[in-house]
């Protein structure tokens, strides 16, 4: 007698289940890790740029700007960061001039994108000579970029503290010191 090759029903059963019970454990993680990935070179980007507005003042020698924008050549004046951002030489009280760009950060993409909002209302932050910085309301204590997702899940909120010398960290709700600042 000839055995005819291919699966019997019980085995294309078993197989099926398996391969449920592996999707079912995989993607909540899949998710987890994409978001998580996500929100953390959003709010890395916007770090690194303020880090680079900082040396590239003390290296020129003059007032380096970060500022929020929606047309990648102008501030926009508004706290709400996910619109993107521009680094430009000079000072927030006067428009950047032609050239004087230093690099763009375009909006961040998605459908509804990712917020990342000021607090207090911080829409521009200039650094001087020297690597100090400054807003329009100062530097008060605990001024922050808070980077939420569309769903709002603390899980994945991201934090940028600046201090009162002008110098970003970022926390998350877990690790935000005071307790409770991000959020």
């Amino acid at each position: 007698m000839k055995r005819q090759a291919g699966f019997t029903l019980t085995e294309l059963l078993v197989v099926s289940a398996i391969v449920a019970i592996l999707l079912s454990i995989g993607v909540p993680s899949y998710r987890y890790i994409t978001n998580s990935y996500r929100m953390s070179s959003e709010v890395n980007g916007l770090l690194g740029d303020l880090m680079y507005a900082r040396a590239e003042a003390i290296k020129e020698g003059q007032s380096v700007t970060i500022c929020s924008s929606t047309d990648g050549a102008t501030c926009s004046g508004n706290q709400n960061w996910q619109t993107g951002w521009i680094i430009y030489s000079g000072n927030s009280a006067v428009a950047p001039a032609a050239g004087a760009v230093l690099r763009v950060q375009q909006a961040f993409t998605g459908n509804p994108p990712d917020t990342f909002v000021a607090n207090p209302a911080i829409n521009w932050i200039t650094y001087n000579r020297e690597g100090f910085g400054t807003t329009a309301l100062g530097f008060p204590n605990n001024n922050l970029v808070s980077l939420h997702d569309p769903t709002n899940n603390a899980v994945w909120t991201r934090c940028v503290v600046l201090t009162s010398q002008a110098l970003a960290s970022v926390q998350t709700p877990a690790t935000s010191i005071p307790v409770g600042l991000c959020n």
